[in-house]
């Protein structure tokens, strides 16, 4: 069985704005919010359910405040979609994992240092076939306007472990686009440019169970 698995991030409260094709799985990779409220978390949500997309998978970003600040709570705020931190659901033969953190960088949500990073992706299985993280690998889909590869290098050096088919994320918006390594297939799904603006299209991907 194939599935089309339709891809968004770092959509900073404007969703409204992102022209989202169908689907089987949609997936936000983080900062679903510009100031990380709950108010903004309810209208994604509705307009979650307003998608025909059957599956729905989101994870929060360093925006988005409130999931940090009230992390039991974020399963029952995501009634049309599922919400998965440091967490898997299967789908039909594909094996998904999220999870939101990133290299401390001033002071943002989800801000880990180098040992706890280590910590968190030692946690990811194996078996996982679609990865879903907010912020990249280093050196993949991560060059900043500044020259800088900005992902994170402990995410990097487990991925030879985990090995997922697809790894998807956003939060390095100059990043966005596609990449392929070692028979792996990687995702910066950014849908607002460097400038805030939510022009970039989702990212399609279709992945046969």
């Amino acid at each position: 069985m194939s599935l089309r698995i339709v891809v968004i991030s770092d959509t900073h409260g404007m969703h409204e704005q992102v022209g989202v094709p169908e689907g089987d799985v949609l997936i936000h990779a983080g900062d679903l919010t510009a100031h990380g409220e709950l108010d903004e978390l309810r209208a994604l949500n509705e307009w979650l359910g307003r998608l025909p997309h059957r599956h729905k998978l989101v994870i929060a970003g360093n925006h988005d405040w409130i999931c940090a600040e009230m992390p039991a709570y974020m399963p029952k705020i995501f009634s049309n979609g599922v919400y998965l931190c440091d967490s898997a659901v299967q789908i039909g033969e594909l094996r998904f994992y999220g999870s939101p953190w990133q290299p401390r960088f001033l002071d943002w949500a989800f801000n880990l240092d180098p040992p706890e990073l280590r910590r968190v992706w030692a946690q990811v299985p194996t078996n996982v076939d679609v990865l879903i993280t907010h912020g990249p690998p280093q050196g993949m889909l991560d060059l900043t306007v500044y020259g800088v590869d900005a992902g994170c290098a402990e995410l990097w050096a487990e991925l030879a472990r985990i090995r997922p088919r697809l790894h998807v994320f956003g939060h390095i918006h100059e990043g966005y686009g596609t990449a392929e390594y070692d028979g792996m297939i990687f995702g910066n799904a950014s849908s607002c440019t460097v400038r805030y603006q939510p022009i970039n299209p989702p990212l399609v991907f279709d992945l046969v169970g």
